[in-house]
């Protein structure tokens, strides 16, 4: 049995960790694999794939469907494959995905014609299975993987932007920004005195930083010991909405960019502050944080009452939203009066279920079930 998977994302983002860690697992059950990759996508090369893994560059839907394997095999989308793909039948041939994204509010149907579809979380199987989707019945969680990440000494100010190049504007930009990069600034992190709040994420739609911080801005002005670090980067609008949203913390805001190594990042914090729930279908920069000792502030809600652990990894607040913030002022208060801050990495059982070998072990019984059902056919 073959697997092969289809991520044709040209951004680099979690769901691209997860497929990496994918192809790891497979490594380590002696499955050989391939993946389908956007031609543009050149990060691939610079994380951890192992070398059972055939990196098969595609540029199409039909590209695909004209290069997949006879015999054995499961194609494994992450999100809905395509429907190119999926029209290209053949025995012995399962076609399945991987659901990054809650379906909550989403098209139910997206997932049409998948023998079986898996959930990234507890929540995101949830709308699943609502949606009346043939769900596996176990979250598959991610790993928090820092193994690919380059050790880099030192923080330094980096673009706030990450253009979408299909946009006539952002294209532009795209060409000008670096042309100006050299005659800009480029200051050394420094950490400030006080509690440092951080959001280290890319500052996409899904997260909601600009609706959470419409509310939570205000709410900071009253701790002026309370300083915020950006470390992530987006598209315009997502970046100017969220400028105008923190206007009232002034200079205690700094943006630094996208980072090459988080865990340089993470070190210099207090907590990482999360996004506002219902979109986010898992949130592996939580994971990260609490791997690398960094609590976690985020709302107490699915899918963060799955990956925090209450006062032990990090702290859960009431969604701003229905208290314009007061009960995160509460926990501000609580949290600032603390002799010591929580240390997430001491809590072993709760990290284990978000392990590489945790994550192998529900892969196999995927493969298991699979193999089962490759028989019974043959039967």
């Amino acid at each position: 049995m073959r697997v092969c998977q289809v991520n044709l994302q040209g951004h680099f983002g979690g769901g691209e960790v997860y497929t990496a860690v994918v192809c790891r697992a497979l490594d380590r059950l002696g499955v050989e694999s391939c993946l389908f990759a956007h031609p543009r996508a050149r990060y691939w090369e610079q994380m951890v794939i192992p070398e059972s893994t055939r990196i098969i560059r595609a540029d199409s839907p039909e590209g695909i469907a004209a290069r997949l394997p006879g015999g054995k095999a499961i194609i494994l989308g992450h999100g809905p494959l395509p429907r190119a793909v999926l029209d290209a039948r053949a025995q012995g041939r399962r076609h399945m995905a991987i659901a990054h994204m809650p379906l909550q509010g989403r098209d139910p149907r997206s997932f049409d014609g998948h023998e079986r579809v898996f959930a990234v979380s507890g929540w995101v199987l949830e709308g699943l299975l609502a949606a009346g989707v043939p769900a596996w019945p176990e979250p598959l969680y991610g790993v928090a993987d820092l193994s690919w990440r380059p050790s880099v000494t030192e923080t330094r100010k980096r673009s706030r932007y990450d253009w979408d190049r299909r946009k006539l504007r952002d294209r532009l930009a795209g060409w000008v920004e670096p042309l100006l990069a050299p005659f800009l600034p480029r200051p050394l992190f420094a950490r400030r005195t006080g509690l440092s709040l951080g959001v280290v994420s890319r500052l996409t739609p899904i997260k909601q930083f600009p609706h959470l911080f419409a509310i939570l801005a205000p709410v900071l002005t009253r701790f002026p010991g309370v300083h915020l670090e950006i470390f992530g980067s987006g598209g315009y609008r997502s970046v100017r909405d969220l400028e105008r949203a923190l206007a009232p913390l002034g200079e205690r805001v700094r943006f630094w960019g996208e980072q090459p190594d988080v865990r340089a990042v993470y070190a210099h914090l207090d907590y990482l502050l999360a996004g506002l729930p219902e979109k986010e279908a898992l949130g592996l920069n939580v994971i990260e944080a609490q791997f690398c000792d960094l609590p976690v502030l985020a709302v107490g809600a699915p899918p963060f009452t799955e990956t925090v652990s209450e006062g032990i990894t990090g702290f859960l607040y009431r969604d701003p939203r229905e208290d314009r913030g007061a009960d995160f002022a509460r926990l501000i208060e609580r949290v600032l009066a603390m002799p010591d801050r929580l240390h997430p990495a001491r809590a072993e059982e709760h990290l284990e279920r978000f392990s590489f070998d945790a994550f192998t072990e529900r892969i196999r019984r995927v493969l298991d079930a699979a193999q089962r059902e490759f028989d019974a056919e043959a039967a």
